[in-house]
């Protein structure tokens, strides 16, 4: 097996699995872009065996510390793991994320399960080179209606892949409703945002909604209207909502009325709705912030930080005394610390004082593998806002 030589004091050497093209001493053999390489290090020890692209910054990624060819074997006994893990910890295996990429020890790899039908992502050329194997097993293994294709997100450029949707084995499914903890969403999946629905939010709904009972609340970045609807299934006097997207409006409405609550949706740049508001004098009990990442790369941090910083600084002006912010990020470049650091600047020119109630973290169908950092990608915060 061809291989690269990995530089001494490298990531991987502390329990990462990605290999930078920086941190690549030479090759040996003859790599191919899209099957495996063997990792060493300088002075001949055997990392494991990895997927390669020289197209892609991140030119190895680590899927055994053995030495493994990617076959079918290998994908039927990581995709049986994967079930057997959510199984284990009694995730709903109706609706959940089936594979969640270097978590699941299939770097590249997503799969959605929604009922009866399946999305698929495959992110890595290795893994999209070999993506039929992948329906093979899902077919076999879950017995779906129809796999979707969803690879239609601008990271499979980074690896040199084409975008595409479509249909990978049955029937494109016509739009159909799912319950996420009781509420009815409407799905569309060859054609809605990203594989269907957020599911690493879902489990989050509840706790926010349960501070929602006869106050008045803003859900902004609503998308299909999670929060939003949650909450006017707790008792909230009054919801509004905030999705950039018209057909995410469009969507949040449909869900309430199919919910039987009522929902005000509009379609607005957020940034600019809050300045609004704030004229206007406007006033809400609580307020969700869900963005979506102000930065896919980490040299963009003081980007996204002017950014992170402005939303919760009109939230913090736009919430009564006592009111109740929650706040997520989805970047795994941001780190809990930077984004808490930015809160509490927003908060000090706000003249407010948060106090926190809650973390939050993703869904356990999205596992947070240590050593890999970049699994970690959502965080959230609860906090109740007092006026000194």
């Amino acid at each position: 097996m061809p291989g690269l030589i990995v530089k001494p004091r490298s990531r991987i050497f502390h329990g990462h699995d990605w290999v930078y093209s920086t941190e690549v001493i030479k090759a040996f053999g003859v790599p191919t872009d899209g099957d495996e390489v063997a990792l060493k290090s300088a002075s001949d020890q055997f990392l494991g065996t990895a997927i390669y692209n020289s197209r892609s910054h991140i030119i190895a990624r680590r899927f055994s510390r053995g030495r493994q060819e990617l076959d079918g074997f290998l994908f039927r006994k990581r995709i049986e793991a994967a079930l057997a893990y959510r199984h284990r910890h009694g995730l709903n295996e109706r609706l959940c994320r089936v594979v969640w990429s270097e978590s699941d020890g299939l770097p590249g790899v997503i799969v959605d399960r929604y009922g009866d039908y399946l999305v698929l992502q495959s992110l890595t050329l290795a893994m999209d080179r070999r993506r039929q194997v992948i329906v093979d097993i899902l077919r076999e293994l879950l017995q779906p209606k129809g796999i979707v294709e969803r690879n239609d997100t601008n990271v499979r450029l980074a690896e040199g892949l084409e975008l595409r949707t479509g249909m990978l084995f049955g029937d494109p499914p016509e739009p159909f409703t799912v319950s996420v903890h009781g509420i009815e969403f409407e799905l569309d999946l060859l054609h809605g945002q990203k594989t269907g629905l957020y599911l690493d939010q879902a489990a989050n709904y509840g706790p926010v909604a349960a501070y929602a009972e006869e106050r008045r609340v803003l859900d902004c970045f609503s998308n299909a209207g999670g929060f939003a609807l949650a909450c006017a299934r707790a008792g909230a006097r009054e919801v509004h909502a905030v999705d950039m997207n018209a057909e995410c409006v469009g969507q949040i409405q449909r869900n309430a009325e199919r919910n039987g609550v009522q929902v005000n949706a509009r379609a607005a740049n957020v940034f600019d709705l809050f300045k609004d508001l704030e004229k206007q004098r406007e006033s809400y009990d609580l307020i969700v912030l869900d963005p979506p990442s102000f930065t896919k790369t980490r040299g963009k941090l003081i980007e996204a930080r002017r950014g992170y910083k402005e939303i919760h600084l009109r939230a913090f002006k736009l919430l009564a005394p006592d009111g109740i912010l929650a706040t997520f990020c989805c970047s795994h470049h941001v780190t809990a610390e930077f984004l808490l650091e930015v809160i509490n600047d927003a908060a000090v020119d706000a003249h407010r004082s948060p106090r926190m109630l809650a973390r939050f973290s993703q869904a356990l169908d999205h596992p947070i593998t240590l050593g890999l950092p970049e699994t970690e990608y959502l965080k959230g915060f609860l906090f109740e806002v007092a006026h000194r």
